[in-house]
């Protein structure tokens, strides 16, 4: 999980996700224009309905350091792994994520308003998992791993 910033006309808003790294699945995502805990927390809430990680990764920012945040996780039974200092490819699968959703959406839709980013990121991220093919996942979509359907699809796509 990582937090990123997106431009707005006036202003920023902070974007949340969670993603799994053996499919780049994003799990769960939300944006606030404020970097308080409670919307990391909402985030990895909803990812874990789709199960419990045995680890789960982040920097060592406020928002992961919380009460709130690390309870969730502990009464959970889940291991924390926080990055060390300088330790920046440790997140290296989010932080690719970051600049996806940047170059393919954000800078090319140039969001006003904070409506106008939540409808446009979930579109993103609805592309992003189920459509977008990978090459790191021999061009196979996050959902087709992450749902074990991946043997259905083949995997040199036409261009």
């Amino acid at each position: 999980m990582d937090i990123t910033y997106i431009r707005l006309k006036q202003g920023f808003v902070y974007l949340a996700a969670v993603m799994d790294w053996k499919s780049r699945y994003v799990l769960a995502w939300k944006i606030s224009n404020t970097l308080t805990s409670d919307f990391c927390v909402e985030a990895l809430k909803e990812a874990l309905e789709y199960g419990t990680p045995e680890i789960f990764n982040t920097d060592q920012g406020s928002q992961f350091t919380s009460e709130d945040f690390v309870t969730v996780l502990k009464d959970r039974g889940i291991q924390i792994s926080m990055d060390g200092r300088g330790r920046a490819l440790d997140n290296i699968f989010v932080e690719r994520l970051w600049r996806s959703v940047k170059y393919e959406n954000v800078y090319l839709k140039g969001y006003e308003t904070i409506p106008d980013a939540e409808a446009g990121l979930k579109e993103y991220f609805d592309f992003y998992n189920l459509q977008r093919h990978h090459q790191s996942l021999n061009y196979k979509t996050p959902w087709l791993i992450y749902s074990g359907l991946e043997v259905a699809q083949n995997p040199n796509p036409v261009a």
